[in-house]
Parts: C-alpha cells; sequence; structure tokens
C-alpha cells in the first residue's frame, strides 16, 4: 500500500492523544534539539528530569557553549551514552559563532553528533521543514502499515521507508511540526514493540496491511545483534583520612573523559588485590568489604568485584582523592560503587 491516506486521521488522533511534553510546547531549535540527544537510545520518563535541570542550568545555546565540562558531565551523570553530551557543546560553540541555528536539514546535519533523524526532527519541529524524522518507532509503525518484510537495520530499507514517509507529509505547517511526532507518538504508545500492537485503539488500522493479512505482530525483521562480550574487572573504594580516590578515565573510548573509581581488568582474589593496590604505592590497612556489580552496555557486559578498605601512603599522580562525589561525575556503569563510595565516606 501507499500512506497516501495516512495524514488526516493520525493528525487528528495526535492532537487528541499526544503525551503532555515539555519539548512539545516550544518551537525553539535550542530546546528542540537538546530533548532529541537527550532521548537518543533513553526512555521519555528517564529524560524528563534530566531535561528540565540542564535547561535551568543552560537556558541558551551560548550558556552550554561557554559551559565548563565538568559542570556538563555532572548534569548528563546516569544518562548515559556521554558522547552525547560532549557533542551537544560542540555543537553549541559553532551555533553560537554562527549567530543562530541553521534551518535546513542539510545544515543541521553538518553539526557534531546530529543524524539523519535528529536533523529531520529539528528541521520539521522547529522550522516546518518536510523532511521525514525516521526512528525505531517510525520503522515498526510503517513496515506494519505496509507488511514491510526487509530488515530494518539495512541502510536500503531505513532509505526507502523514509521516502515513503517524505511523500505524504502534509502541507500545512502546524501540520509539518507535528507530523514526525504524530508517527513516533503513534509507535510509542500504540504500535508498540515488544508484544501484539494495540490495534483496537489505532486510528489508522483500517490502513493496515499487517493488521489485515495477520503479519503485524512478526514486524519489523530486524537481523539479531551480535552476543555482548563480558570483561572481568576489579574496582577499588580507597579509602584515606576521610577521602576517597577517583581517577580519570582515558579521553577516547568508552566514557571518555568521565570520573572512576581506580580498577584493574580481571577478578582479583584479596592477595591479588592486595597486590594491585601496593603497586599504586599505597598499602592496605583494613579490609572493609567484598561486593559484586554487573552493567550491560549495548556491547559489552562489566561483571565488577568490589573492594571497600582503608589505605595509607602517597598514591599515583593519577588519583585524585575527594571527601565527596558532588562534583564530579561517575558514570552509571558504577552505580553500585558509588552508592559503597557514600555510605563508606559518611561511615
Amino acid at each position: 500500500m501507499t500512506l497516501s491516506k495516512l495524514p488526516p486521521p493520525l493528525l487528528r488522533w495526535y492532537r487528541e492523544n499526544a503525551r503532555d511534553l515539555p519539548w512539545r510546547k516550544t518551537r525553539d531549535p535550542y530546546r528542540i534539539w537538546v530533548s532529541e540527544i537527550m532521548l537518543q537510545q533513553t526512555r521519555v520518563a528517564a529524560v524528563l528530569g534530566y531535561y528540565a535541570r540542564f535547561l535551568e542550568a543552560f537556558p541558551t545555546v551560548e550558556a552550554l557553549a561557554s559551559a565548563p565540562e565538568d559542570q556538563l558531565m555532572k548534569l548528563w551523570e546516569g544518562l548515559g551514552y556521554y558522547s552525547r553530551a560532549r557533542n551537544l557543546q560542540r555543537a553549541a560553540k559553532l551555533v553560537a559563532d554562527q549567530g543562530g541555528f541553521p534551518d535546513t536539514y542539510e545544515e543541521l546535519l553538518a553539526l557534531p553528533g546530529v543524524g539523519d533523524y535528529t536533523a529531520a526532527a529539528i528541521a520539521s519541529a522547529a522550522f516546518a521543514r518536510r523532511e521525514a524524522a525516521v526512528d525505531g518507532n517510525v520503522l515498526r509503525v510503517v513496515t506494519r502499515l505496509t507488511d514491510c518484510h526487509g530488515d530494518i537495520a539495512a541502510p536500503q530499507t531505513k532509505k526507502c521507508i523514509r521516502a515513503q514517509v517524505q511523500a505524504v507529509f502534509p502541507e500545512a505547517e502546524a501540520d509539518v511540526r507535528v507530523f514526525n511526532q504524530a508517527l513516533m507518538e503513534l509507535g510509542a504508545t500504540v504500535c508498540v514493540p515488544g508484544g501484539p500492537p494495540k490495534c483496537l485503539l489505532c486510528p489508522v488500522r483500517d490502513l493496515c496491511l499487517g493488521r489485515e493479512r495477520g503479519t503485524a505482530e512478526a514486524l519489523p525483521v530486524k537481523a539479531p545483534k551480535k552476543a555482548r562480550r563480558t570483561e572481568e574487572k576489579t574496582v577499588f573504594l580507597l579509602l584515606r583520612e576521610g577521602t576517597l580516590a577517583l581517577r580519570k578515565r582515558p579521553a577516547s573510548g568508552l566514557l571518555a573523559g568521565l570520573w572512576e573509581f581506580p580498577n584493574v581488568g580481571g577478578s582479583l582474589d584479596e592477595a591479588a588485590a592486595g597486590a594491585a593496590v601496593r603497586a599504586w604505592g599505597l598499602e592496605p590497612r583494613a579490609w572493609r568489604r567484598r561486593l559484586a556489580a554487573r552493567h550491560i552496555f549495548s556491547h559489552v557486559e562489566w561483571h565488577m568485584t568490589l573492594y571497600t578498605l582503608e589505605v595509607r601512603g602517597p598514591g599515583p599522580g593519577e588519583f585524585t582523592w575527594v571527601d565527596s562525589l558532588e562534583q564530579h561525575a561517575v558514570p552509571s556503569a558504577f552505580a553500585r560503587c558509588r552508592e559503597e563510595a557514600e555510605r563508606a565516606l559518611r561511615e
């Protein structure tokens, strides 16, 4: 089928049923852009609080451009995918230097951290450009509507679906601004993943080939992901005279430039852990606790053995000794470790 009959019923439904979200109440490209970056691979419920705090701290693109990196990372702490925050600031500096946001898909696409979807989403919502923004929700909705069995991870499938949506974009400016959001909202709340779609609630069920042919629940088709690899780590909460050791991760790679608790590869027993501590020029004085923790990234899974111990000695220059974690952005990969660290500092 073509999607030519899709816009009118979809837009009526959206205007009556859309969730009340703050970034839908503005045409400010800065606020729309921040929301789109935060929402990448992150649930709406998780983003809401971060979005409000972020805009309170950085109400304009100029404020973000001039923000200290440590403050930026602390505000992003726990949201994950930290390269998003760095790219936000890089792009903010470019926008501030240019005197304002670019207003076309092609110019937006040139900003750091902005891909096809984000450029189209900003162009349509902020500037009423007729650009189709295709995310996972849109891929799912369109493949079910058209009974498409192409692999949605394949570039040619995404390109085809974007062209189909682009071809049926409405003309009225007010409709252009919300058409992408309406498709995404349908996928997020009705044509849902991980279970049967809610076809009885769908405003376009009579147009859906997947529903008619009984294939909707099997769609979209996506090639299986590669299995995650597992990494063993031993993490140390090193306490010295009421302070705790932190160090910065390397400037590139996973969790680049963020603060972490000192750690080494492998799952070490207490004897080997003691040797690792002594290699840093520190002497264990009292072993407090041993815990286990785990964190799952998209491509790797960390299995962590955590030791809390009191030490003495200077330690290496790469360690920073702090009496609080309030000013240091420690990623959520170390969430369990952080809980234990805060407890140990309180004690």
